[in-house]
Formats: structure tokens, C-alpha cells, sequence
């Protein structure tokens, strides 16, 4: 299973990707929502583009069956995990977001058995006052763009609002990573550049907690 460390460019433009796949789901209508946003759903190509995979599985679904959700993920209000919402996958995207960020698995992750509270885990650590320990290791040594990442940090606690109506839409969120992530994003467009002429399908990859790493579900 192979392993290669996530930098903070590569990290901006997988939250990124992952925002507009959303969006453009919920965009089809107030009922449409993907209801099983998770790590593991979010598919990386060979360059590192994110693609939102899962979506209409549950619907496909049996009625009697229960799409296979980590609990860690689901909005607070959730107490069937049949039912799905625009508001819930937004705070889905959240948790998801804190993870990219910490590098902490949330709980009951299928990853790690015993995971975290993530948004009260960071905001125990912050305690009002940010600093750098909430992050993943491995970004620490990116200091030119801390800023970038407290504010994506800070966004990502509006999407797990405990209350459904506090948590942003996905377009907002979407526009917000946009704008908060620009430099990084330019960067990383500019490095993705060089796979175009290159087989860019989907490279057997999901995003991992583990110190930010992306894993081959499967080798290629």
C-alpha cells in the first residue's frame, strides 16, 4: 500500500474539488444531497484532483438497508441513517475538511477505532486563541501559509455547526475555499499542468488521516 505525504497546495485544491463535486450535487435541486460524504468517498486521479464518489448508492439502496456510514461523519441531528440532507453532508464536508487539516481520524473511523471528537478536539485546543497545534505534522513546515490555514481551519468549524441552520451552503463553502486558498490553488493548477498529456483516470487512491497521506486502495 503505498504512501506519499500530502502538501499543503495538494491538500487546498483536494478540499477544493471536493466542495464543487458537492455543490454541483446539491445544485440539482433542494432535495439532492449525497448523504455519505467520508474520506474514503473522496477519489484522487493520478494528479491529485479530488472526485466525490458514492453518490446515489443510497438511494439505490433496499429501503430496509442502512447506507454504510461512520458515525464520526453524521451531523448531530441525524438519528436515521437513512435520512440525508444538504445541511448534513455540509457538516460531513466539515469533519472531512478537520481531518485533511489535523490529520486525525474522527470517531469511530473505520481507519482508527478509537478517533476523536474533531470539532471539540480542536476546540479544546484553540481555546479561543489559535495557534499551530492543531495541525497535522507535516504541515507545520509550511509557515508562509498559516494564515491559509486557520481560516480554512475556521471554516471548516462553521460547516459542523451543531445547528443545522449556522452551517454555510456548499456554494458558499465552496467560494470561501476559493478565496481563502488562491495563492496555493494557483500553485498547484500550474504543477498539475505537467500530467495533462498524461493518463489522468482515476488512480486507485482515497485520502487517510495517517499523517496526510493518500493510500492505493488497490495497486495499479
Amino acid at each position: 500500500m503505498g504512501r506519499t505525504p500530502l502538501n499543503w497546495e495538494t491538500r487546498s485544491a483536494i478540499a477544493l474539488g471536493a466542495a464543487r463535486g458537492i455543490a454541483y450535487i446539491h445544485s440539482h435541486g433542494p432535495t439532492s444531497s449525497h448523504g455519505n460524504i467520508k474520506s474514503s468517498n473522496i477519489l484522487l486521479t493520478k494528479s491529485f484532483e479530488a472526485r466525490v464518489s458514492d453518490f446515489g448508492l443510497a438511494y439505490l439502496a433496499l429501503p430496509t438497508s442502512t447506507p454504510n456510514r461512520v458515525s464520526g461523519y453524521r451531523a448531530p441531528e441525524i438519528t436515521d441513517a437513512r435520512k440525508v440532507s444538504q445541511k448534513a453532508d455540509v457538516y460531513s464536508f466539515g469533519i472531512m475538511l478537520l481531518e485533511l487539516l489535523t490529520g486525525k481520524a474522527p470517531a469511530h473511523s473505520s481507519l482508527n477505532d478509537e478517533g476523536v471528537d474533531l470539532p471539540r478536539w480542536v476546540q479544546s485546543v484553540v481555546q479561543g486563541e489559535w495557534n499551530t497545534d492543531v495541525f497535522d505534522m507535516e504541515l507545520l513546515r509550511y509557515q508562509s501559509v498559516e494564515e491559509e490555514m486557520v481560516k480554512l481551519l475556521q471554516l471548516a468549524l462553521e460547516c459542523t455547526a451543531q445547528y443545522p441552520d449556522k452551517r454555510p451552503s456548499m456554494d458558499v463553502v465552496e467560494s470561501k475555499i476559493e478565496e481563502i486558498c488562491h495563492p496555493s490553488l494557483e500553485k498547484e493548477e500550474e504543477k498539475n499542468n505537467d500530467f495533462k498529456d498524461a493518463d489522468n483516470g482515476l488512480s486507485q487512491q482515497y485520502y487517510s488521516v495517517d499523517s496526510g497521506v493518500s493510500q492505493a486502495s488497490i495497486q495499479n
